[in-house]
């Protein structure tokens, strides 16, 4: 039987991405050559080819000091394959209006379907008050809130990554919020699902870590009540999304858990049917 997959989290790095020195501690896990270049997005389409991925949420990231992959060049790359890739907008925190237009932008005009912001990134935990406009403009736009959930991988503070208190208070205050925590929440993964169990509309991603790294309590998770809450992600470059499906049996999981968290889960997360 063909399945279908979802890749919920990937990006593909421009130059500026590449040369920021807090990523070092990812290029020594992954033992990456750290090379700076201008990689075409065909680069990108091949890695999903060869692992199968019918479509995949491609997105931009805004930080403190300017964009590292701004949303004009994701819409450029969604382009190149607009059956394949979706776009994910990010957007200035600093200046809370100015993001909910440009929000706006993406999703109205450049065909988004998801905002991204990554709380370490900017050192703001997700229920700071500059995040609440682009909440409600989530909500209003029918569009998922994805952020990073757990420790900051990158050279940079992890605390704003934990799920409870910040983003349970999100959860509490917005109930027809969208809510989406990539990296699965380790250590905190507990916390992660008891907010994924405790609200209707949070869900879990698990981009960052291949199957072999999943902690038990996750897993599960996914194959008990959490089967409808869990989706598939690798945050492409860092992890290769052939590398994280090579692993999909030690989870162990029938035909209809395996279809939820491939696919199912993420058309219903980010409206895709």
């Amino acid at each position: 039987m063909t399945r279908t997959i979802i890749d919920a989290w990937i990006q593909h790095p421009t130059p500026r991405m590449l040369a920021e020195p807090m990523f070092d501690s990812l290029r020594r896990w992954t033992k990456a050559a750290g090379a700076i270049e201008d990689v075409p997005i065909e680069r990108t389409l091949g890695v999903l080819d060869q692992a199968g991925i019918d479509r995949a949420l491609i997105c931009a990231w805004s930080s403190p000091r300017g964009a590292l992959i701004t949303n004009d060049e994701v819409a450029a790359f969604v382009a190149a394959d607009p059956d394949r890739l979706i776009g994910v907008a990010s957007v200035e925190l600093h200046r809370p209006m100015e993001g909910v237009r440009e929000l706006r932008r993406c999703v109205r005009e450049l065909g988004f379907k998801a905002m991204r912001i990554l709380p370490w990134l900017w050192e703001m935990p997700p229920d700071d008050r500059r995040y609440y406009p682009l909440y409600a403009e989530c909500v209003e736009l029918g569009i998922p809130f994805c952020l990073q959930v757990g420790h900051a991988g990158p050279l940079m503070p992890s605390e704003p990554g934990r799920p409870i208190p910040y983003l349970d208070r999100v959860a509490c205050e917005f109930p027809e919020l969208t809510i989406l925590g990539g990296h699965i929440g380790y250590p905190w993964t507990m916390e992660m699902i008891a907010l994924a169990t405790k609200y209707p509309n949070v869900y879990i991603d698990t981009s960052a870590y291949k199957p072999s790294r999943y902690p038990p309590e996750l897993v599960a998770y996914l194959r008990g009540h959490g089967r409808d809450k869990v989706l598939f992600g690798s945050n492409y470059p860092m992890l290769l999304p052939g590398d994280c499906l090579a692993q999909l049996d030690r989870l162990d999981l029938d035909e209809e858990m395996s279809e939820r968290f491939l696919s199912r889960n993420a058309r219903r997360v980010f409206r895709l049917d």
